[in-house]
């Protein structure tokens, strides 16, 4: 599977037989989510009801489907049963990734360079019904030319009911193309986001650069905290001396 990607547009292509740009943010390692949201792990139903459909009610699916939406983003029905279309990916990552870099280490090969990109961008990916979360989280990696392992990252589904809004773990087998045609083309029904595997951290995981680069990342948010807080008590120190000044009156 190869990969094929539009920079201004956000657009891109993953097809079986498809072929093949990044940002650089800074965030913080200890950043909190915001908003309430509530973990659902049930993907059962979705998996019975795909079981349900036969290819006339495919093609009526994807009919409606196209006519709720507001944009271009429709489905295709191919003359096989499989259809293509398009999902949209929410990128929510809270710890720097490895890129590949543009220098070369003592062996000649490339270096990998740790940056954080950018919370909420999204990324609007064309696909297949056959495509699984695996492959689509592999191609959105290499999109932005992320060389850290696929098993580090999970794809989940956030969903609104009765004014709660859930998130639910995709599988890796689950085909997001299928869930957005049966949630139909509103992204407040149905949306998808790239994160972390939740839980304990793999350290080891992780090669001996990227963990060199974590440290140092680690290092320079340290200093900046402590300047901080230098400078907020420097300021109260200040204030603190004027008012005795001025309660003690002119000497």
């Amino acid at each position: 599977m190869t990969w094929n990607s539009t920079m201004s547009s956000g657009y891109s292509s993953l097809e079986e037989d498809s072929e093949e740009y990044f940002f650089t943010a800074r965030t913080s390692f200890f950043k909190k989510p915001s908003g309430k949201v509530t973990v659902n792990k049930d993907v059962g139903k979705e998996r019975e009801l795909r079981t349900e459909f036969n290819r006339e009610e495919f093609r009526q699916k994807i009919e409606q489907y196209n006519s709720l939406t507001k944009d271009h983003l429709k489905m295709t029905l191919n003359p096989t049963g499989v259809y293509t279309g398009f999902i949209q990916v929410q990128m929510d990552l809270r710890r720097p990734v490895t890129v590949r870099g543009g220098q070369r280490g003592a062996g000649g090969a490339l270096v990998g360079e740790a940056f954080y990109l950018p919370r909420g961008v999204t990324n609007t990916l064309h696909i297949s019904s056959n495509n699984t979360v695996r492959q689509v989280i592999v191609a959105l990696l290499s999109k932005f030319t992320v060389q850290d392992n696929p098993a580090k990252y999970a794809l989940y589904k956030r969903y609104r009911r009765e004014e709660q809004v859930y998130v639910c773990k995709l599988a890796d087998g689950e085909q997001p193309l299928f869930l957005r045609l049966v949630a139909g083309p509103d992204s407040d029904t149905l949306s998808f986001v790239l994160r972390e595997q939740t839980g304990e951290v793999m350290w080891d995981a992780f090669s001996i650069p990227e963990l060199r680069n974590f440290l140092r990342i680690l290092d320079k948010e340290e200093k900046e905290q402590r300047e901080a807080v230098l400078r907020r008590y420097d300021s109260y120190r200040r204030r603190l001396q004027e008012a005795m000044r001025e309660l003690r009156g002119p000497s």
